[in-house]
């Protein structure tokens, strides 16, 4: 089942009997989706090796009384957009360098079933940051040596007996990451393999002790600012356009 075909189950599910009836004209819920989809896809960009940002704030622009029907639906379709925004992202590799905004407006320029998607995104300096989550708890990898280990003397500590007092260090130059096991007594695992050093690439778990560390990589930009102009931003859809 595509994703497109899951997001409309789950809406349906979502809203109930508020979307259980047929629109008989108009947008319907999944051609949103559809557009969005497509306009993440058109306006990714590669900044740097293996990585991809992709627009973070979107306008979707339907005549009066197509706005009027979809706001009706309330915060369960906003929820699932937010959803399918954030799994289609995931899938493609994309990353944003800000939260996700998705906003629908009526437009009386518009006829009943045409839609238009404008998006932006930050531009300028993009940095990554690196990130390392334990137990629930972001830690932003602020030096370029991070040492983890249940001694106090360790830039994280960690509350686990089965770990060294400096078991393992995160080399993070602002692009890669390399981990590196510190003569520790239990030894390093990444992904499941034991290591003594090995490189890092993002969502990488790395196990010492009964502690799962997830290094993650995060885009950020500064100053933000849309990099088209509205119009050349905008893409139209309408009823059996592209998905």
């Amino acid at each position: 089942m595509g994703l497109l075909d899951s997001f409309e189950k789950g809406l349906e599910r979502a809203v109930n009997s508020a979307f259980a009836k047929s629109f008989r004209s108009g947008i319907q819920p999944v051609e949103i989706a559809a557009a969005l989809r497509s306009e993440l896809d058109a306006k990714a960009a590669v900044v740097s090796r293996d990585r991809i940002l992709a627009p973070n704030t979107f306008e979707v622009r339907m005549s009066p009384a197509d706005a009027e029907r979809m706001l009706g639906l309330g915060s369960a379709l906003d929820s699932e957009l937010h959803t399918l925004v954030d799994a289609h992202a995931k899938a493609q590799g994309f990353s944003f360098a800000g939260p996700v905004t998705i906003a629908l407006a009526g437009d009386p320029t518009l006829s009943t079933g045409t839609l238009r998607v404008a998006s932006q995104t930050a531009a300028g300096q993009v940095a990554w940051r690196g990130v390392v989550e334990i137990a629930g708890a972001s830690h932003t990898l602020a030096k370029g040596r991070t040492v983890i280990g249940r001694g106090s003397d360790a830039d994280i500590t960690i509350p686990d007996a089965g770990t060294s007092r400096r078991h393992v260090e995160i080399l993070w130059d602002g692009e890669r990451a390399m981990v590196r096991d510190l003569g520790s007594t239990n030894g390093t695992q990444v992904n499941g393999t034991k290591i003594t050093e090995a490189p890092l690439p993002p969502d990488s778990v790395v196990t010492i002790g009964r502690t799962d560390i997830v290094f993650r990589v995060i885009a950020q930009a500064a100053p933000p600012r849309p990099t088209t102009s509205a119009a050349d931003a905008t893409r139209a859809f309408g009823i059996g356009g592209p998905a």
